[in-house]
C-alpha cells in the first residue's frame, strides 16, 4: 500500500517498472472492472431500436435506457468514493461488483420496460460504487511514481478501449445473438472479476472513521443527479422543455448549497482546500474538456459516416475499431512520456494535439475518400485524448494522502461522467438541428477544436504559475 504523504514524488525518466505477479493480477482485476463499466456505457447504443421493438418501448422512452444508467452512475460517484475511504474500499468494491452482476442479469432477462430500466438503474448504482473505489484501490496499491504511472496508463487505455469496443461489439452481438447478449456479456464480466477480487485485493480505508457529511452528501448527489438528467434529456429533446430547465436550475442551486455546506462543516464530504489545489482544479478542467469534446466528435462523426457517406453500422464500427486500436497503442507509451516530460506537459500537449487533429475534420466533404481522412483524424485525436486521460488522472491524484484517494478519484470519475454527458447536448445538437448536416458537422468540429485548444491554454497558465503545482513535472 502506498505511503501516506503530501510531498509529491518527482518522476524520474526511468525505464518501465517491473510489476510482480501479484501486482499484475491486482491490476488485471481492477482494470477489468473499469473496462466492464466503460463497455456498459456504449454496448447498448446500437441495440436500442431492436431492444425497443422487443420490449414495446416507444422511441422517446428509449432515452431512458441510457439515462437510467447515467443518473446513478454519475450522481453517486462522489458519495460512494468517500464512503469507501471511510468504511473500506475493498468491501464497497466487491458489493458494487455483486450489484452490477445481478443488475446485468436482470436486464438480460427483462420481460418489460420497467424490469429492464430497473436493471439499468441498478447497473448504474453498481458502476458508481465500482469506479471510484477501484480507482482508489489502484492509486493506494501502486506507489506514486513510475509504478502508478504505468498502472494508470493501463487503466486509462482500457477505459477508452472499453468504450470503443462496446460500440463495435454491440452491433455484432445484436446482429448475431440479439440485444440481450449485450447485457449477458456484462454479467459474465462481473462474475469473472468477482471470483478473482476477494483473494487479491487488500482492504483499504482511512485510519480513523470521521462522521459522514450527510447534508453535503444529499446536496452534491441531488445536484449531480439533476444536472445529468437535464443534460442527457436535452441531448434528445433540447433545452426548451420545462423539466430540463427546472432540473438544470435545481442542479445549480443544490451544488451551490453543497459548496456553502462544505465551507461550514468540520468534517466535509469534499475538502475545499483539495478543490483549491491547482492540480485538482486545472487537472479536472482538462479532463472535463477532453471527455466532453471527444464524445461530441464521436457522435457527429457517426452521423457523418452513416447519413452523409451512407456507411453501414458494421463499416462505421470498423472506423471506430481503428480508433480503439491506436488508442490502446497510445496507452502503452503515455506513461513513458509522462515519466520523461511530466504529467503537466503531457496534459497540455495532449489537449493541443487533440484540438489539432479534430480541426482536420473541417476538410470532410461528401466524397467517399473522406472516410480515410475521418479514420485517420479521429484515431490520432483519440491517441492524444488517451494521453490527456492518463495525465489528468495523475495530475489530480498525485500528492493526495491515501485517506483522501477515494475522494480524489471520485472527482476524477465524476469529471469523466459529466464530460461524457455534457458534450453531446451542448454541441451535438447543433449538427442534428442544422438544415444542412454537412454544415452542422463542420460547425461542431470547429467549435469543438477551439474549446479544446482554449482548455490547453488555460491549463498551461493555471499549472504553469508554480512548477510544483504539477507533482510530475521534471
Amino acid at each position: 500500500m502506498a505511503t501516506d504523504t503530501t510531498t509529491p514524488t518527482i518522476h524520474e525518466p526511468l525505464g518501465t517498472p517491473k510489476l510482480s505477479t501479484r501486482d499484475k493480477l491486482v491490476l488485471f482485476v481492477l482494470c477489468a472492472a473499469q473496462f466492464m463499466v466503460a463497455l456498459d456505457f456504449s454496448v447498448l447504443n446500437v441495440a436500442l431500436p431492436t431492444l425497443g421493438a422487443d420490449l414495446g418501448m416507444s422511441q422517446s422512452a428509449l432515452q431512458w435506457a441510457v439515462t437510467a444508467f447515467a443518473l446513478p452512475s454519475g450522481g453517486f460517484l462522489l458519495l460512494f468514493g468517500r464512503i469507501g475511504d471511510l468504511y473500506g474500499r475493498r468491501r464497497l468494491f466487491l458489493t458494487g461488483l455483486a450489484l452490477f452482476g445481478a443488475a446485468s442479469l436482470l436486464a438480460t432477462f427483462a420481460w418489460d420496460p420497467a424490469s429492464f430500466l430497473t436493471g439499468r438503474a441498478l447497473q448504474g448504482l453498481g458502476a458508481a460504487t465500482i469506479v471510484p473505489t477501484g480507482m482508489s484501490l489502484l492509486t493506494t496499491t501502486f506507489p506514486e511514481g513510475p509504478a502508478r504511472d504505468r498502472a494508470l496508463g493501463i487503466s486509462g487505455t482500457l477505459l477508452s478501449l472499453g468504450y470503443t469496443t462496446g460500440m463495435v461489439a454491440g452491433g455484432v452481438l445484436t446482429d448475431t445473438l440479439g440485444w440481450r447478449s449485450t447485457m449477458a456479456l456484462l454479467t459474465v464480466f462481473a462474475v469473472i472479476v468477482l471470483s478473482l477480487a476477494p483473494a487479491l485485493l487488500p482492504e483499504s480505508r482511512t485510519p480513523d472513521r470521521p462522521r459522514l457529511d450527510v447534508p453535503g452528501a444529499i446536496t452534491v448527489t441531488g445536484g449531480l443527479l439533476s444536472l445529468i438528467y437535464a443534460l442527457s434529456t436535452a441531448a434528445n429533446h433540447g433545452f426548451a422543455r420545462t423539466d430540463v430547465i427546472t432540473t438544470l436550475i435545481a442542479g445549480v442551486l443544490l451544488l451551490t448549497a453543497f459548496a456553502y455546506i462544505e465551507s461550514r462543516t468540520p468534517q466535509p464530504l469534499v475538502s475545499l482546500p483539495m478543490l483549491r489545489r491547482r492540480t485538482v482544479a486545472w487537472g479536472n478542467l482538462g479532463g472535463l474538456v477532453t471527455f466532453s469534446m471527444m464524445s461530441t466528435v464521436v457522435f457527429v462523426l457517426t452521423l457523418y459516416l452513416q447519413e452523409i457517406l451512407h456507411l453501414s453500422s458494421f463499416e462505421t464500427g470498423l472506423v471506430f475499431g481503428v480508433q480503439g486500436v491506436l488508442s490502446a497503442v497510445a496507452g502503452t507509451y503515455a506513461p513513458k512520456v509522462i515519466g520523461r516530460i511530466g504529467a503537466r506537459r503531457t496534459l497540455i500537449a495532449s489537449l493541443t494535439g487533440q484540438a489539432a487533429f479534430v480541426s482536420t475534420l473541417l476538410t470532410l466533404n461528401t466524397h467517399t475518400w473522406s472516410v480515410w481522412v475521418a479514420t485517420a483524424a479521429v484515431s490520432l485525436a483519440s491517441m492524444c485524448h488517451l494521453g490527456a486521460i492518463i495525465s489528468y488522472g495523475l495530475t489530480v491524484t498525485s500528492g493526495v494522502p491515501d485517506e483522501e484517494q477515494g475522494l480524489a478519484t471520485g472527482l476524477v470519475t465524476s469529471t469523466q461522467q459529466v464530460g461524457i454527458t455534457v458534450g453531446i447536448p451542448l454541441l451535438g445538437v447543433l449538427a442534428t438541428t442544422s438544415g444542412d448536416l454537412m454544415s452542422g458537422v463542420h460547425t461542431v468540429v470547429g467549435i469543438d477544436a477551439a474549446i479544446v485548444l482554449g482548455a490547453a491554454v488555460l491549463v498551461a497558465v493555471g499549472l504553469g504559475r508554480n512548477r510544483r503545482a504539477d507533482p510530475a513535472a521534471v
